[in-house]
């Protein structure tokens, strides 16, 4: 599939982002967006359909906000595609829901590729079926080279497992030696998660009407400003996300400081060459969303 966004079309709404004051050049952009992708499911029984089709029409609007963000040069998106706890959906359900990922990565990897965008999974990738797996394996095999940016896909994720991991992780280093446990603090805690070596998000959007986090990336959120619509995800456009980064832009972030030192402080630099988490490390996930 071709970007859903030509570069004509793209060109023609960056004038309106000029014209609405869209700050692009001047490093207000955020880094690292999040996004909880909920409402395919009411989204498709408004319309008297199965659910699986507001989960097809979820990936289609998936791929053009992934192409916004790499125009936008946003270096990290990263995606709740499919939570621990959506196994209890019905089996008919989650099934469905492996193949269409397997399809979207199938149908858009040689766009990621000639886009340079990088393809991870975060999440216990021993627990999807074995053809998830060798796809998702082969897909961030032939990106990791990649360096426009970086494309986060959650699947069989749940922020509390994450933490755990983490912590397993973390014991098991400082028994083999390879960790002191008076040089363990936040920076070298962070190394451990499944988003090591990436910046925390700055900015965290949920569609759908609700207004929870629903057990995602919970330790790298706790500086991200938030914002949530109403649109469910299969209506959601570059367009919502542009008003939701040009939100964003209008905040002041103090991260504990008053306003005026924050206003002194140098801005934060970009980051080290980001390397390659291969699984263990959707298309969707909410009510609909994890």
């Amino acid at each position: 599939m071709s970007p859903l966004l030509p570069e004509e079309v793209m060109e023609l709404e960056m004038k309106d982002v000029e014209q609405e004051g869209w700050k692009e050049e001047d490093g207000s952009l955020p880094r690292h967006i999040a996004i909880i992708m909920d409402g395919n499911g009411r989204w498709a029984q408004r319309r008297g359909l199965p659910r699986i089709a507001g989960h097809r029409a979820g990936a289609e609007a998936t791929w053009e906000i992934v192409m916004a963000c790499r125009q936008w040069g946003i270096e990290v998106l990263s995606l709740y595609t499919f939570s621990i706890e959506n196994w209890k959906r019905p089996k008919s359900e989650t099934w469905a829901l492996m193949l269409l990922f397997e399809e979207f990565i199938q149908r858009e990897i040689d766009e990621l590729v000639s886009n340079d965008i990088q393809l991870r999974g975060i999440g216990r990738m021993e627990g999807l079926p074995a053809s998830t797996q060798r796809k998702l394996r082969e897909a961030v095999q032939r990106t990791c080279k990649n360096r426009a940016m970086v494309l986060n896909l959650a699947l069989n994720y749940g922020g509390r497992s994450e933490i755990v991991d983490a912590v397993r992780s973390v014991l098991a280093a400082v028994k083999g030696g390879k960790l002191r446990e008076e040089d363990l603090d936040e920076e070298s805690f962070a190394r451990f998660l499944y988003t090591a070596n990436l910046p925390d998000p700055d900015l965290l959007v949920r569609t759908g009407g609700e207004m929870r986090v629903s057990n995602f990336l919970l330790y790298q959120l706790a500086y991200a400003e938030f914002w949530a619509t109403s649109t469910f995800w299969p209506d959601f456009t570059p367009q919502d996300l542009r008003q939701a980064i040009s939100d964003y832009q209008q905040r002041e972030r103090r991260f504990g400081m008053i306003g005026d030192q924050r206003r002194m402080a140098k801005p934060r630099g970009k980051p080290s060459e980001v390397s390659v988490v291969l699984p263990g490390e959707g298309i969707r996930g909410g009510d609909d969303a994890p």
